[in-house]
Formats: C-alpha cells, structure tokens, sequence
C-alpha cells in the first residue's frame, strides 16, 4: 500500500542503495519515480558491453507496481488492456499496452500472472487511479505495491549461470516471458526470464529484507562471470538496440498531454499487434476501429542513418526539403555497428516515394556542424541474438 507519509520524504533509496552507493564511483544520480539510481557507475560504455558480454544488474524497483486480486481479475485486466489476456496463463509474463477512451496509449508495460486470481503490472507510470476507476462493477481489489517489492533486472548471456550458481535449480529451462517462484534465505522471490534489453536476461522480486542478501549472493557468484552494476544511460542503450519504446521518449503518455494531438495510438507506435478486435470490450475499442478504417495520421520506424553521428531529435525530411518526421531516440550502435534511430513519421511521408534525410547537429571544438544524412527503413530489431529465446538457456 501506498505510505500516507509519502510527503515527507522528497526522494527514497531503494533497498540496494546502500550496495549500489558504494559501486557508484561516478557519483551521478538519477532521479525516478521519487527515487535516487545510478545515472552511470563506472562508465557506461563499459557497463553496456557487460549487458551484451557477460552481465549486467540494474536496479529496477523503483518500477511502478500494481497488484490486482479478486474472483473477477481475469475479466478486468482482458477488459482493460487492448490484447487478449484470457491467453496468458499462471506462470506468464506479458507485454501490454492500454488505451483512453480516444484511442491514446496510456502507457506501455509487463503483467505478471503471478497465480491464478493474482496479476501484477509494471510501468512507468502510476496507474493506480486509472486501474481503480476502471474497476468500478468487478469483484477486484486494486493496490501499489511498488514500495514493497525490490527488484533486479539481471541481463546478459551469462546470467542464467550466475542464477544457476545461486542455486535457483531448473532456471535454465524457464522460457522467454516465463516466471517461477523459488526460496531463497527461507523467503518466496519470484524470478522471470524479461527485461528490457533485447537479449537472454531475467527479472527478481523480493522481500524488502532478503534484498541486501541477494545482491551480496548474486555478486559473489557472478564474479567469475563478469558481472556488474548498470545505469539508467547503458540501459537506454541496449533498450534502444532492442527495438524497445521508452514512454515519455518515443511517445507522448496520453495522461500527461498537455496539448491535444501530440498523443498516439498503438497504430502510430509501431503496436498494432497489441490490439485485438476479436474482444468485444476494451478501453479505446471504438476509437481504433475507426482509425483503422480511415487510416494513422503518424508512422513509427526504426532507420539505419548514414555515418556515425547520432540524430538525437533530429527534423527528417524528403527529397523535396519537405519535414516528414522526427527522430525520437538514436544512438550508435556498437553491437549492429550502425547509426541506428527511432522516428515518427507523419502523415505527408510518402511510403513508396519519399527519401529520408536527417538534419543532425552536432558539435566539434565549441563549433556546431549541421549533416544531412539519409537514411534507410530496418523492419527487424537492431539487435536480435539467438540466445534470448533459446530454451534450455546457455550455460557456461
């Protein structure tokens, strides 16, 4: 439950802050959700190749999350979000996405069907009014259990043989969005094979007073197996590589807009598979099936972009010197060894004639440089490896 003293403290450690405080030699902090992360704590270059060669933990607890119980669970949560969650068994793990009643994404996130009646959400954003009015008429109960529940995203190709060495028997044959209880120090956790890294990774919730234990027992083993802590900054980077979308970043969340029509659809994200007409019921059904009737006015694409500076928001535009779109997030590749980027195009972009080209700024000896870039459509995640599906999960 949500504490009624909440005000009186401006920003929260999580559980592991006194573990991660003394890893974060940078001293740069992050501020999310009311609590204080490691922004970066070594260098982020170094700590994104963890992710992506041995393993990488990052501290995830400041998540938001919902508990949601009750005879009528099932009904409202497949009411609630725009897919078919009748399909998503106990035991399962689910990417969703859920809608106002225009049509707009609220917000993006994962529910775990814990037990059967018991579900969680996470996502970014706090949902507990939202979840709350929508309830109204189902036998549920409805709570935040964010402050309760600590957590880790354990990401990287050996991160099921740290798992493994801890003693978390049978993890390797966990498939990808699958979740299982396990004890650890006489204490129920709850370890999934998710996260948010493109790549073989798993997730743990917690007691708040095993949380210390863990990390201590999880670095221990992974020793050998090049662990280390990771920031808010390599995270965006391997999100970014992943094919991930980021709220606040990539779309505007429809709770927050402050202007009309800066909001999108699942249909202008990229998430058209998110949304199943088969329902009868669900939050903004009404508004999607007439936008699919008469068309997006906005298209989301990843783009490869010509050269190796990063469009960071950069204006796209066609062959004519016409603005067709706007880059949402871009980066570097080191994995795909490309200039990769996400952007929103609108509805003037012509599919089949138009070109894309990228102004980029970017600066040199206290000197802006402005490049105009083309750019090619990617149809597939910029980085895509075998071993994030592979069950068993590979063992070393």
């Amino acid at each position: 439950m949500l504490k009624q003293d909440h005000y009186k403290t401006s920003v929260y450690k999580t559980p592991f802050h006194e573990r991660t405080s003394e890893l974060n030699i940078l001293n740069e902090w992050y501020r999310w959700k009311d609590y204080t992360v490691p922004n970066s704590y070594f260098r982020t270059d170094l700590e994104y190749f963890a992710a992506r060669n041995s393993t990488a933990v990052f501290d995830v607890t400041p998540m938001t999350k919902h508990k949601i119980t009750g005879s009528d669970s099932e009904a409202f949560v497949n009411r609630f979000f725009t897919r078919d969650m009748r399909k998503v068994a106990p035991g399962r793990v689910a990417y969703v996405v859920w809608c106002d009643e225009q049509g707009s994404v609220i917000d993006d996130g994962t529910v775990f069907h814990v037990r059967s009646g018991e579900y969680w959400l996470l996502c970014v954003e706090r949902q507990l009014d939202n979840l709350s009015r929508c309830a109204i008429g189902f036998d549920v109960q409805v709570e935040e259990i964010t402050d309760e529940v600590p957590g880790l995203a354990i990401q990287g190709p050996t991160s099921c043989s740290i798992l493994k060495a801890m003693g978390f028997e049978g993890i390797e044959n966990l498939k990808p969005f699958d979740l299982k209880h396990y004890n650890f120090n006489g204490e129920e956790l709850m370890i999934s094979r998710t996260g948010f890294t493109g790549d073989l990774g798993y997730e743990v919730f917690m007691p708040t007073h095993i949380a210390l234990p863990f990390w201590d027992k999880l670095f221990a083993e992974g020793e050998i197996y090049g662990i280390k802590p990771m920031g808010i900054e390599a995270l965006d980077y391997v999100r970014i590589e992943a094919g991930l979308l980021q709220p606040g970043v990539d779309f505007i969340v429809a709770d927050i807009a402050v202007r009309p029509g800066v909001t999108r659809s699942p249909f202008e994200i990229g998430l058209s598979w998110q949304v199943d007409f088969s329902k009868p019921v669900f939050n903004g059904r009404q508004a999607l099936l007439e936008e699919k009737k008469r068309g997006s006015k906005y298209t989301f694409l990843k783009l490869n972009i010509q050269g190796n500076k990063p469009a960071h928001g950069a204006y796209l535009y066609n062959q004519a010197n016409k603005k067709i779109g706007t880059v949402t997030s871009a980066m570097f590749s080191p994995s795909a060894k490309a200039n990769i980027a996400y952007a929103s195009m609108n509805d003037t972009w012509r599919k089949d004639k138009d070109k894309i080209i990228a102004e980029i700024y970017y600066q040199t000896e206290l000197e802006w440089q402005k490049v105009m870039a083309e750019a090619t459509i990617v149809t597939k995640p910029f980085f895509d490896p075998e071993r994030k599906r592979t069950t068993p999960a590979e063992l070393y």
